[in-house]
């Protein structure tokens, strides 16, 4: 039986594949632009005759039924990384956050969780029968479907073929197929204010031409990525390909012709932006998609020369603790690959991490620095203080490595609002830190 015989033979629709799934299930679902919505609608719809049925993803882009207050009981939403979506559905209460890091989330899912089902959103079969896990599917696709004991895809013209390790399913690996187009989900553009591009402004002074990069989620490390215009030959080893690196590689400051891993390809695992950005991604030879487990191994990020990692935080302490998920016991963000990418920096030859935030906040009790002489009750640290590299704000750089507590302070003092810097001396001077 050929490729094409099969696919027909495992064609349902939608409401049928969606019909497959019993009570008692552990469902793995794409994240981001690679979950199926119409698949997941129709399971989503049918959750009064659930329960006891979990779904683990991340980074939901789109607000699924399953993740209401009156699914509870029927259909549990387990999160390995808080998008926007799934914060704004927390209070709702349906919601289970797994604190865990990127490098070894394969080893969560097929360890810990152990899912029966996999979903995810897939391209049109190629020549031979392939379909690729497009944007996000390749985040740990392989392995999942070996764990699973049942593979539902939906086929969406739209999802691009993105090249790559791992990345793709054969129409005889899959147990059901589903088709449905629509548009992927998108990330608006979102104006970098004036602030952001000051504190990218420390950061890109210091990335030497020809140095490889991580740019995290987030705003700060989007900046950056729009101020390398001046940049030559640079590389890119990252989770997320974004909008700006895009642009990059069309004005030729992106080529990977001075990576020493995999030069000549942009290495990453998935993508989250704009049309414009999956369709940059289809079928384009420079880009080299591989599983999160080796994107985010801190001993193949160490085989890039000149490795340049950008990270966001929430807030950071005085002795350089790094919180990036939490503001107490709010959830804000995720464990992600922070940390994996900051200690392969460490290990790599020349190889630089920084970790940007803007000084302060406004909050609801008025303007609050982002530098605290300590953090807040069950507020999570995310990259440890032995790990931290440079700490930026709009008022400089903080080089924190191998540096003793009162150096740590002292740096880090220099770079807060300088109306808190009075304060945050004379409270590091009570608790004897300086």
């Amino acid at each position: 039986m050929g490729w094409q015989e099969e696919y027909q033979k495992k064609l349902v629709s939608v409401d049928e594949a969606a019909s497959v799934i019993k009570s008692g299930d552990r469902i793995t679902l794409a994240a981001g632009p690679s979950a199926p919505v119409d698949l997941v609608n129709a399971i989503s719809a049918r959750y009064k005759e659930l329960t006891d049925v979990s779904i683990t993803s991340g980074i939901i882009m789109y607000p699924f039924g399953f993740l209401k207050a009156e699914c509870k009981g029927h259909i549990l939403c387990r999160s390995i990384f808080v998008g926007p979506v799934e914060r704004y559905c927390m209070p709702l209460g349906n919601i289970e956050v797994i604190p865990h890091q990127f490098s070894s989330v394969e080893y969560l899912l097929t360890q810990y969780i152990k899912p029966n089902v996999w979903i995810v959103e897939v391209s049109e079969p190629d020549e031979r029968g392939y379909m690729s896990y497009g944007p996000i599917g390749n985040f740990v696709g392989d392995s999942t479907r070996k764990t699973a004991s049942t593979t539902i895809v939906q086929v969406n013209k739209r999802t691009p073929y993105i090249h790559g390790l791992l990345g793709h399913v054969h129409v005889s690996e899959v147990d059901y197929i589903c088709e449905k187009d629509h548009e992927l989900p998108q990330i608006p553009y979102i104006e970098i204010e004036d602030v952001h591009k000051k504190i990218a402004s420390y950061i890109v002074d210091m990335i030497p031409d020809g140095a490889t990069l991580q740019l995290g989620l987030g705003t700060i490390a989007n900046a950056v990525g729009y101020l390398l215009d001046s940049k030559k030959d640079l590389g890119i080893h990252t989770e997320m390909v974004t909008n700006s690196m895009m642009d990059l590689v069309n004005k030729g400051v992106i080529n990977c012709s001075k990576k020493t891993f995999r030069p000549g390809k942009i290495t990453c695992c998935f993508a989250i932006g704009s049309t414009e950005l999956y369709d940059f991604m289809d079928h384009n030879i420079m880009i080299e998609n591989m599983p999160i487990t080796m994107v985010n191994d801190i001993r193949i990020i160490a085989q890039n020369d000149n490795f340049v990692s950008v990270n966001n935080a929430l807030m950071v302490d005085l002795t350089g603790q790094v919180c990036s998920e939490t503001i107490g016991f709010s959830t804000i963000s995720s464990t992600g690959g922070q940390v994996d990418f900051v200690r392969g920096a460490r290990l790599a030859k020349n190889g630089k991490s920084f970790i940007a935030l803007q000084s302060t906040e406004n909050t609801k009790d008025g303007i609050v620095s982002k530098i605290c002489t300590a953090i807040p009750p069950g507020t999570a640290v995310t990259t440890p203080r032995t790990d931290v590299h440079y700490i930026v704000t709009e008022y400089g750089v903080a080089d924190l490595y191998c540096k003793s507590i009162p150096d740590r302070v002292k740096s880090l003092i220099k770079i807060a609002h300088p109306d808190f810097r009075d304060q945050l001396t004379d409270e590091a001077k009570k608790a004897g830190l300086i």
